[in-house]
C-alpha cells in the first residue's frame, strides 16, 4: 500500500488534497488559488515542455473495455499497467502539451486498487466486464476515500463526504478502478445565466481535445474531454439537461442520459430531482452498454429507483444489434431542431439515408410540437428544486464543512469573489435562494407543465402518433470558441436538443455524425422512459453501419483548411 501510494504522489497524484503538493502557489485559470486550497487545482501549465503521447503513438489510445479485458485475460496487460499507461497520459498531456484540463484530481489509492485487483483475478477470476477497468467520475460524485468531492467549488474543498455515492459502489463492486475525478462546469453550470462551460472555480477550465481554442461544453465537460483523450477507458458524467449529451457531442462520443431512476442520484450533489441523472460517457456504444449494467439497482436512498430493477436489464449489451437499425421505425423532429448550421442538418441527413439503408422506416418530419415552449416552467422548476435539493445535500457533509446551505455558498462567493466571481457571477443562485418551499403553487404548477408538455403532448404523442420507436434530432452545433468575457453563446439556437427528454426524464443517446472543419457534432436519439435498450440497439447498429468517429489531434484552432478561409467542407 505504502510503496503504491508513493509512486501515485511522485508523478501523477499532482492534485492530491492539502499537503499533496509542494511548492510555489498553483494557478488557476490564470490566478492564484488561495492558501488553504492549495494542491487542489493542479499543477502550473508549462508551455516549454512537449506533449507527448500523442493519439497515434500511444498503445491504450482508443482502447475498448473489451479489448482491455482480453489483454488482462492473455496476460499481456494488468490493471495495474493499464492504470499506469493512462496515468502516465494524464501526466503528459491534461497540464502539460495541450493542456486540455480534464482532471481535477487524482486517486491516491488507483495502483493500490488496481494490484488488488489483479490478486483477485488471480485468485478467482474477474468479478464482472469492468475487472480492473479504469473509470473517471465527474467530481460532483461522492468518492469516500481520499479525493474531494467539490463540484467544483473552492466552498466544498475540505468538505468529508459521508459515503459513497450508491454509483461509486456499484462501481467498485464491479471490481472498477476509480482512476480521477473530472473538472466540470461548477456545481454542474448552475450558478451564472452568463457561465463559460468547463470552467470552475476550482478546476480552471476544461478544453476542447479537437480545438483547445473550443468549448468542450457543460457541464460533464472534463468526464466528455477525459474520454475522447483516452485519459481513461470511459467516464461517467451528470445531466440535468444537455450535460452528458452536449459535451460527449462535442468530443465525438457517446453520451447516454438514461431515465430518470434508473440509476441512484444519491451522493451526488443535486440541482434538481426531476431531472438529474448520472450516465456513461463513453467512445464506443457497447461500452456505454457496459458501463450503465455496472451502476443500475435500486437505493434507499432515491425514492426513484423504487421498481427500476423490474424495468432494467442486468446485461445492456444483449441489446447491441449490428442489424438493429432492421425495421425500426425513427422520427425526424425538424421543427425547433434543424437550420443552424448547414454542416451539421447535411450530416444528419446523411445519417438518415445511411439509417434507411440499413432497413429502418425514417418517418420525415415526426416533430415535437411542444419544442421550446416549456423553458420558463423548466427554469422555474430548477431554481425550486435547486434550492431544496442542495440545501439537503450539504447538510449531510457534517461539521467539517464550510458551507452547510445555499445561502452558505452564495456568501462564501461574495467573499472570495476574486476567485469564485473573476469571470461570471451567481444569479442563479441568488434566484434560487428567493424561492420557497416545493409546496409553494408556482412550482407545482410550473413542474405539472413541464410533465405535460414534455410527456403526454410530447414525447409520448410524437411516438405514439408515429408508432415510433425513437426520435432523431442533431445534438448541437460544432463547438464554439471559449469566451470568459461574455460566457457561452446560444449553441444550436432556438430549441435545446437536449431539454424535451430532459425535462420529461427520458432516455437520450448520442452518437457522432459528423466533422465541421475537424470539429466533432452529434446526432441524437430519444425514446419514452425505460427504452435505454432500443436506444442502445439503434445506436449501434447506425455506429457500426457508420464508423465516424476519429480521435482527436489536440489542434490549438480548427482546421480551416489550406487557405484558412471558412468554407463549406466537402
Amino acid at each position: 500500500m505504502a510503496s503504491s501510494d508513493q509512486e501515485a504522489r511522485s508523478g501523477v497524484d499532482r492534485r492530491a488534497f492539502v499537503g499533496g503538493v509542494v511548492g510555489g502557489a498553483l494557478a488557476v485559470a490564470g490566478h492564484a488559488v488561495p492558501a488553504w486550497a492549495r494542491g487542489v487545482a493542479g499543477s502550473p501549465r508549462d508551455g516549454r515542455r512537449p506533449a507527448v503521447g500523442t493519439p497515434d503513438d500511444f498503445a491504450l489510445a482508443e482502447a475498448t473495455i473489451d479489448q482491455l479485458q482480453e489483454a488482462m485475460r492473455s496476460g499481456k496487460l494488468t490493471a495495474r499497467s493499464i492504470a499506469e499507461q493512462y496515468l502516465a497520459r494524464i501526466d503528459a498531456m491534461d497540464q502539460r502539451g495541450p493542456a486540455v484540463n480534464a482532471i481535477i484530481e487524482i486517486n491516491p489509492d488507483a495502483l493500490a486498487i488496481a494490484d488488488a485487483l489483479d490478486a483477485e483475478r488471480k485468485a478467482k477470476g474477474p468479478r464482472s466486464p469492468m475487472h480492473g477497468i479504469p473509470v473517471v467520475i465527474k467530481d460532483n460524485i461522492a468518492t469516500k476515500d481520499r479525493m474531494q468531492t467539490t463540484a467544483g467549488s473552492l466552498a466544498l474543498v475540505g468538505a468529508t463526504a459521508p459515503r459513497d455515492a450508491f454509483i461509486v459502489d456499484r462501481l467498485r463492486a464491479a471490481g472498477a478502478v476509480i482512476l480521477a475525478k473530472a473538472n466540470l462546469s461548477e456545481w454542474a453550470n448552475f450558478r451564472s445565466t452568463q457561465s463559460c462551460s468547463g470552467w470552475s472555480g476550482r478546476g480552471g477550465q476544461t478544453r476542447n481535445p479537437y480545438s483547445t481554442d473550443r468549448t468542450p461544453s457543460g457541464s460533464s465537460s472534463g468526464s466528455a474531454v477525459a474520454a475522447a483523450a483516452s485519459f481513461c477507458a470511459v467516464a461517467v458524467g451528470t445531466e440535468t439537461d444537455g450535460s452528458i449529451v452536449s459535451p460527449s457531442s462535442c468530443s465525438a462520443l457517446v453520451g447516454l442520459k438514461p431515465t430518470v431512476g434508473l440509476l441512484s442520484r444519491s451522493g451526488i450533489v443535486p440541482i434538481s430531482h426531476s431531472q438529474d441523472t448520472a450516465g456513461p460517457i463513453c467512445r464506443t456504444v457497447r461500452d456505454a452498454a457496459i458501463l450503465l449494467s455496472a451502476m443500475t439497482g435500486e437505493d434507499a436512498r432515491d425514492p426513484a429507483t423504487a421498481g427500476s430493477r423490474k424495468r432494467s436489464a442486468p446485461d445492456y449489451t444483449r441489446f447491441l444489434d449490428p442489424n438493429g437499425l432492421r425495421g425500426a421505425r425513427i422520427g425526424v423532429a425538424r421543427a425547433h431542431f434543424f437550420g443552424y448550421d448547414r454542416a451539421l442538418d447535411r450530416a444528419v441527413n446523411d445519417a438518415l439515408d445511411l439509417m434507411r439503408q440499413q432497413g429502418a422506416t425514417i418517418v420525415d418530419p415526426a416533430n415535437l410540437t411542444t419544442a421550446g415552449q416549456f423553458g420558463d416552467a423548466e427554469q422555474e422548476v430548477l431554481l425550486y428544486e435547486f434550492k431544496a435539493d442542495l440545501d439537503r445535500y450539504l447538510a449531510d457533509l457534517g461539521p467539517g464543512a464550510r458551507v452547510h446551505t445555499l445561502a452558505d455558498v452564495i456568501a462564501f462567493n461574495d467573499a472570495h469573489r476574486d476567485t469564485e466571481l473573476r469571470y461570471f457571477g451567481q444569479e442563479l443562485m441568488v434566484q434560487a435562494q428567493a424561492k420557497g418551499p416545493l409546496t409553494t403553487p408556482a412550482y407545482l404548477a410550473a413542474r405539472a407543465k413541464c410533465v405535460r408538455m414534455s410527456r403526454a403532448m410530447g414525447i409520448d404523442h410524437t411516438i405514439v402518433t408515429h408508432r415510433l420507436d425513437a426520435i432523431v434530432v442533431p445534438t448541437g452545433t460544432p463547438p464554439t470558441p471559449i469566451d470568459l468575457v461574455n460566457g457561452d453563446g446560444s449553441v444550436g439556437g432556438g430549441a435545446s436538443s437536449s431539454s424535451t427528454a430532459a425535462v420529461a426524464g427520458y432516455p437520450s443517446i448520442t452518437v457522432p455524425v459528423g466533422f465541421s472543419f475537424g470539429l466533432p457534432m452529434g446526432m441524437l436519439f430519444m425514446a419514452r422512459a425505460y427504452q435505454e435498450g432500443t436506444l442502445l440497439k439503434l445506436a449501434y447498429a447506425y455506429e457500426q453501419a457508420s464508423r465516424i468517429r476519429k480521435p482527436p489531434q489536440f489542434l490549438a484552432r480548427p482546421d480551416l483548411g489550406p487557405t484558412g478561409r471558412p468554407s463549406m467542407p466537402a
